[in-house]
């Protein structure tokens, strides 16, 4: 099992959300969160005053998946965020050893 994880721009989420639900995931929890990468943020004007926006708004999406669907879900995903503009996000993959449902006891890839 992998855990995905993808920090994108907030107004992508409904497709990157309908990619997801097209490639057979059923789970995710989405987080409203704010960051910035290489980008350093931008700079903006407000009444003739420039000031410095340097954490931008973001959605984290996280969800765990079956080994056999790490790509396809990583390309739904690259498909339905990219803008081609600076800041689109990343997505991280981390090996998930074990997942247990706590209502049945469940575990693995049945948990999931």
């Amino acid at each position: 099992m992998k855990k995905i994880e993808v920090v994108i721009k907030p107004f992508k989420l409904e497709d990157v959300k309908a990619a997801l639900t097209d490639a057979g995931i059923s789970g995710i929890t989405i987080t409203e969160t704010r960051g910035y990468g290489r980008q350093k943020g931008h700079t903006e004007l407000y009444r003739g005053a420039e000031y410095v926006v340097d954490f931008l708004p973001k959605v984290k999406l996280e969800t765990v998946v079956p080994d056999e669907l790490v790509e396809s879900i990583i390309e739904a995903i690259t498909t339905a965020a990219r803008t081609g503009r600076i800041g689109d996000g990343k997505i991280f993959v981390s090996e998930i050893l074990d997942a247990v449902r706590i209502r049945t006891g469940e575990r693995g890839p049945e948990a999931i």
